[in-house]
Formats: structure tokens, C-alpha cells, sequence
């Protein structure tokens, strides 16, 4: 039998079991909550929109080993974040509002499919995604599709940038890198090399192959 994947090195970690816990304040617990049990309906996409975000998203950022249940929906806050028409406060000035750019690239994005498979994004395989879009990082897309904004661009910075932070502000995510949660209120006080306080997550290493004899 093959053994199973080492996914991560704190497979038993739970950072929501520090609730009640000095760890956590009321103002945390109040993102948190609505963070895991409000996910944004679909409101800025279309229907056909927001089912090639979903793919684009579970090319970059599978997630197998998550039920539908408990996926990290970050093609929800995507569209609530443009709905509300909401940034970071930084916008490149020689691109197009955001929420003029979004639709234009995932567009973009499903005609480049057409245009290599004859079919949409959302239909390819998963080998042909992850090739359609190792073009598009490379910046080898069809230029005249791409007249707005360089292709390489759309994906690394804007939606690569967008999705991951999403996706590792949520303690789901959080569980997989060891995360402890925001630092207020309780703090964290070993901060040098290999020091760990007793309510942070400790590593497990993947178990270590015998080596064979000659």
C-alpha cells in the first residue's frame, strides 16, 4: 500500500481550539466567526464568471484534502471584495479600475483557453490549466487577446496576489502552516531561532526513509 502524503507538518493542530483562550479577544473572535460561517454570496460575477474563478482557484490553490464543506471559498471574497468595490490602497496607475480589470482578465483568460483548446477553461484538464497558465506567467499569451494588461501581469500580481491572501487569512490555512493567530492580544515571547511557546503549534517532521546498506 502506498504510504500517505506528509500534507503538513501540524496534521492534529487546531488554531480555533484557543476560542476561549487568552489567545483570542472578542473583537478577533468577531472576524473570525463571521470570516468562517458568512461567506459572501455571488453578487459581482456572472454565474459563468465566478464558475472559471472557482477553477482558476482550485488550479492554484487545491485544496483535495478539504470537503466542500470546509474548502476556503476564496472566489466568494474575490467577488464580495469587488462588489463593495473595496482595495488595499494601492492601485496600478496604468491599469484599469478593478473592477473593470477582473472581468477583463478572467475573460481574457477563457479566450486564451478557446483559443489553445477550442474549448473554455473551465473544460480543460487539469495538466492543460496548469500548462495555459504557466504560458500566461511566462508571458507567452496571444497578445491580441491581451490588449488591456499584459497576461503575465493579470496573473502573477493581480490574481495570484489577491487569491493567496485570501486564502492564508484563514484559519483553515492558518492550521496548515502552524499559524497562532493574530498576536493581540496575548502575544508572542520566544521569538528567536527554533523557540516555540507552549500555545504555538508543534512541528512534526515527515517520517525520515531508512536509508539502505549497500
Amino acid at each position: 500500500m502506498a504510504e500517505a502524503p506528509f500534507r503538513t507538518p501540524y496534521p492534529s493542530y487546531d488554531v480555533l481550539a484557543k476560542w476561549d483562550t487568552p489567545s483570542y479577544n472578542e473583537a478577533t473572535r468577531k472576524v473570525l466567526r463571521d470570516r468562517l460561517a458568512n461567506v459572501p454570496p455571488r453578487r459581482f460575477f456572472s454565474e459563468a464568471q465566478y464558475a472559471l474563478l472557482r477553477a482558476l482557484i482550485d488550479t492554484v490553490l487545491p485544496q483535495p484534502e478539504r470537503s466542500e464543506k470546509d474548502r476556503i471559498p476564496v472566489e466568494a471574497f474575490i467577488d464580495d471584495t469587488l462588489e463593495r468595490n473595496l482595495g488595499d490602497g494601492t492601485r496600478f496607475a496604468d491599469l484599469p479600475p478593478q473592477r473593470e480589470l477582473w472581468p477583463y482578465g478572467l475573460d481574457a483568460i477563457d479566450r486564451e483557453a478557446d483559443a489553445e483548446h477550442g474549448r473554455g477553461f473551465v473544460e480543460l484538464s487539469a495538466e492543460d490549466r496548469h500548462a495555459l497558465l504557466s504560458r500566461l506567467d511566462r508571458d507567452e499569451a496571444h497578445k491580441q487577446i491581451w490588449r488591456k494588461v499584459a497576461a503575465k501581469r493579470f496573473f502573477r500580481h493581480i490574481l495570484l496576489k489577491q487569491a493567496v491572501k485570501i486564502y492564508y487569512a484563514h484559519p483553515y490555512a492558518w492550521n496548515e502552516m502552524g499559524f497562532g493567530g493574530p498576536a493581540a492580544p496575548r502575544g508572542y515571547l520566544r521569538l528567536g531561532p527554533d523557540m516555540r511557546d507552549p500555545w504555538e503549534a508543534e512541528e512534526q517532521r515527515p517520517p525520515q526513509k531508512a536509508e539502505k546498506l549497500p
